[in-house]
């Protein structure tokens, strides 16, 4: 895939408490192939986060309560996402502290939506080709009703102690699952999560892998006790899930 292809599918997400600023930016860069979602403080941020796989964070740097310089150091201290700071016009202190905070770029207000692009081109592109972070020592393995879903050799084993053959999709649809357990996933959501792992083409794609995965994982495929489908919203992962991080030998 080209550099160019992998930025216009990218998830941006932008977060500024003006609704004309959010509404002006989601309609411009949905228009040049990105999918955007937009928030309007600190609380919808982390709940977009949570809920989608964002490649890119637009943020306002003034917002109603938590503002954007101390949302950009917790994000940067969780995650490597890229983000963008808008600023106001002559906040040259605030844009420092905003880059020393882990902001990749910033644009000065009012800005045009169409510099804003080339800047977010650049950060993607940069996003894209940067060293990735280097491996923990040891496995993240997650367990649910006796299950072990391994990530690191992408292996799930029964309570039994067996091992149980899973395809490329529904590994990653499963670990979608145990990953977000007690939330409501609509088939958007867990197209979003398994994008990078794997693509599914179409949402009724989603249905049958979950048919599939609930006839390895579930006592009666016909009466599911772990992933359970919400009428008109989706699926929800009920099971209880622990994390055990294993070393290596």
């Amino acid at each position: 895939m080209s550099a160019s292809g992998a930025e216009n599918r990218a998830h941006l997400l932008v977060v500024d408490d003006d609704h004309e600023i959010r509404d002006l930016l989601g309609r411009f860069l949905t228009k040049h192939g990105y999918r955007v979602t937009t928030a309007q403080d600190g609380k919808e941020m982390r709940r977009a986060l949570s809920d989608w796989n964002i490649d890119l964070v637009i943020l306002d740097l003034m917002l109603p309560g938590e503002d954007g310089l101390s949302l950009c150091r917790d994000l940067r201290a969780k995650s490597q996402i890229p983000v963008i700071m808008l600023t106001m016009m002559g906040e040259e202190t605030d844009r420092i502290i905003g880059l020393e905070m882990g902001a990749d770029d910033y644009l000065p207000k009012p800005f045009n939506p169409r510099e804003l692009l080339a800047r977010m081109k650049a950060v993607l592109r940069r996003a894209q080709y940067a060293p990735a972070a280097p491996a923990k020592a040891g496995r993240n393995i997650l367990g649910f009703s006796g299950w072990k879903l391994d990530l690191g050799l992408r292996r799930l084993e029964s309570p039994r102690g067996l091992i149980v053959d899973l395809s490329t999709g529904e590994f990653d649809l499963l670990a979608a699952f145990v990953e977000h357990p007690q939330r409501v996933l609509n088939r958007d959501q867990l197209l979003d999560l398994i994008h990078g792992r794997s693509e599914a083409p179409f949402d009724r794609s989603i249905d049958m892998q979950v048919s599939r995965l609930r006839r390895k994982i579930e006592k009666s495929p016909k009466e599911p006790e772990l992933i359970k489908t919400v009428r008109g919203g989706g699926y929800i992962f009920t099971g209880s899930v622990t994390q055990d991080e294993t070393a290596d030998s």
